[in-house]
């Protein structure tokens, strides 16, 4: 894939990311491992590192793809491809809104988005779970269904959304926590 290319599938997962960067992260997956141009461990990988670091993590994936293949001008072309759909599209938006925000067809787009957001929002979780809990190529692997589930990640996923539901504590904490079990566990 070249230059253009990559930045050509980033303005395609930017076009289609309604909804924030979760949303990214699932059309990014389909894009970038489907094509066979990341492992799906290493994209999760990525999905990691992007969710620990400080930004939008659509933004974080884009660049650090784009530097994983091409260095920094990579993470420049990716970056731009990702932001620009939205770009041009709050720009217009910005222009037109006041006309068209009390429009009923309007107001019924928006009504119905969020609910399709929220959907690719839970298949984006999914897929995360899918392969640091879950182990499907494990039970591929051997047919035993107790090496379906990755325990360490399991009781750590319970346990962190224990704290998170049940105490104040902020979830950066949670977040390093889980990058500090990531290191010396798995």
């Amino acid at each position: 894939m070249n230059l253009l290319q990559l930045f050509l599938t980033f303005f395609y997962v930017g076009t289609f990311t309604i909804g924030g960067g979760l949303v990214g992260i699932s059309v990014m997956q389909q894009v970038i491992v489907e094509k066979g141009l990341l492992t799906p461990e290493k994209f999760f990988n990525m999905v990691a590192i992007s969710e620990s670091t400080p930004g939008p993590i659509g933004i974080n994936m884009a660049t650090y793809i784009g530097c994983e293949m091409y260095g920094i001008f990579g993470g420049v072309i990716t970056t731009v491809g990702y932001v620009l759909p939205s770009l041009i599209c709050i720009t217009i938006i910005a222009k037109y809104f006041r006309k068209f925000q009390e429009k009923p067809l309007v107001q019924a787009a928006f009504f119905g988005l969020r609910p399709a957001v929220s959907g690719m929002i839970a298949v984006a979780a999914w897929n995360v779970i899918a392969i640091t809990v879950v182990n499907f190529a494990r039970l591929k692997d051997t047919g035993i269904w107790y090496n379906l589930f990755n325990f360490p990640s399991l009781v750590f996923y319970i346990i962190a959304l224990f704290i998170l539901l049940k105490t104040k504590l902020h979830p950066l904490f949670v977040i390093l926590a889980g990058a500090i079990f990531g290191i010396l566990v798995l």
